[in-house]
């Protein structure tokens, strides 16, 4: 079972102001910040990292804030909505919640028959709180407000939106080991079962669809796990044999990764759970600290300067 895709690792978003970003998913949504560093690509750009206690693989939404950001569109070829699993009963209360804190939201519905909340972050994502049909023995961040009783436990599924469905489901599938469990319309359900939880995938086929525009409030990718980055590489020979490009191993110090974009257009990653967020800090202090890159310590001073305070 190891040597295979374990569901969901990571999935990464694009928010605007960076307080606005912690302050929703820290206090309204009751996470832990797990880390806080800059992007390798732009070190003046913070890269924040919310999730459960130790950043559990499976449990991690990234984000890029960029401040002034323009809105993008969500659309064909990228990930669309991000689903958390809750525990059965808890809906009610993340309505009411939603309602006292001014946090635009649906109605509770059904899909796939699960019960689910729709909502959106301050810059426009796209998210749901889930019940899944399985139980879910994922132990939650807590806070004062959002108790063990309804927190949020880690990923329950990704949704991905193509123009054709069939490409995309053949990486899953041949290459990801993903099945097909079910479909409703034009949205398709796949799972894995290498692993209990994080492991729902829903492809929506748009044919006529416009393609998405990758900016505020969209999802930049999503990353599927792998043991350990030996596992990891044996998935590089079989998207490199499927004809796809992908990336060469990429350090990004809490994990390795490796990208490529399928056949739709959504950009992928398979990322190692190894070495994992506890290797610059304690467990206690996950989060606490701003964690730099090697090659950029040096210019700590400056990066302080540059990336905007957060209270």
């Amino acid at each position: 079972m190891t040597n295979r895709i374990l569901g969901v690792h990571h999935i990464t978003a694009i928010a605007g102001d960076a307080q606005t970003n912690y302050d929703f998913y820290t206090k309204v949504l009751g996470l832990r910040m797990v880390k806080k560093t800059v992007n390798f690509d732009d070190p003046g750009t913070y890269h924040f990292y919310f999730g459960d206690e130790v950043g559990t693989p499976g449990s991690i939404l990234t984000f890029f804030p960029w401040a002034g950001v323009q809105r993008g569109r969500v659309g064909t070829g990228m990930p669309t909505e991000i689903g958390y699993s809750v525990p059965p009963g808890s809906l009610e209360f993340w309505n009411k919640r939603f309602n006292e804190l001014n946090v635009k939201h649906g109605v509770i519905s059904e899909r796939f028959g699960e019960q689910y909340l729709s909502f959106e972050d301050p810059d426009g994502l796209l998210l749901n709180l889930v019940v899944p049909s399985a139980q879910d023995k994922r132990k939650p961040w807590t806070t004062s407000e959002v108790n063990e009783n309804v927190a949020i436990r880690g990923f329950h599924s990704i949704v991905l939106t193509v123009q054709k469905m069939e490409p995309t489901a053949k990486i899953l599938t041949d290459i990801f080991e993903y099945k097909l469990l079910s479909q409703q319309g034009n949205s398709y359900r796949f799972i894995t079962d290498a692993n209990p939880t994080a492991n729902v995938v829903d492809i929506i086929e748009i044919p006529d669809g416009k393609p998405g525009q990758t900016a505020g409030g969209t999802n930049h990718h999503v990353a599927f796990r792998a043991k350990d980055d030996t596992v990891m590489m044996e998935f590089r020979e079989k998207v490199l044999k499927a004809g796809l490009h992908i990336t060469e191993k990429i350090d990004r110090n809490y994990f390795y990764s490796l990208y490529f974009r399928e056949p739709g257009g959504v950009l992928f990653e398979i990322a190692s759970d190894n070495p994992g967020f506890a290797v610059d800090e304690s467990v206690s202090e996950l989060g606490t600290h701003l964690m730099l890159p090697p090659q950029y310590e040096g210019y700590r001073k400056k990066i302080e300067e540059t990336l905007p305070v957060l209270h």
